[in-house]
């Protein structure tokens, strides 16, 4: 029988969203044996930008990419520890740079079949960064791109053994 889906790459950021898609990728990776990833990027790009633009100073601009550092470990450790539960193995990968490239980047890397993206975060503060991200992985992407909607990962997480 042939595997249609051997590798994802699920992007990490923060998001409620983003969390139930690596759900969804871990019940595949339970179900099917695909391999799994999670990608979290400090979006450097977006802190130059800001830097440039004097919105941020330097030492401000570097504070910002150390908590941002500091949430993606937490929020890999995070999909580490929901892959440890249902006994599924998953590569962390925390990238540094703009969050469309890094992730496409990642998946031409992992030779990733599919990547999943958390769709329509609720969080009002990320709705519309995430959601431009969002749009260029899709429309950049090499690999096909599934949105899991919000809440679809937990209840097939819950259901897995």
């Amino acid at each position: 029988m042939v595997k249609w889906v051997e590798s994802v790459l699920v992007a990490i950021n923060g998001s409620e969203a983003s969390i139930s898609a690596m759900k969804c990728a871990i019940a595949l990776g339970k179900l099917h044996d695909t391999r799994v990833a999670a990608c979290y990027v400090v979006d450097t790009a977006t802190i130059r930008q800001l830097a440039l633009s004097r919105i941020f100073i330097q030492e401000e601009s570097e504070e910002y990419e150390r908590s941002l550092e500091m949430s993606g470990k937490r929020y890999l450790g995070l999909c580490a520890e929901l892959a440890k539960q249902k006994g599924v193995e998953i590569q962390l990968l925390l990238k540094k740079g703009s969050v469309p490239g890094e992730i496409i980047k990642a998946a031409m890397e992992l030779n990733a079949d599919m990547i999943f993206l958390g769709g329509n975060p609720q969080e009002p503060q990320y709705r519309d960064v995430i959601a431009e991200a969002n749009r260029e992985i899709v429309k950049n992407a090499r690999c096909s791109v599934l949105v899991v909607k919000p809440h679809t990962g937990d209840e097939i997480y819950k259901k897995l053994p």
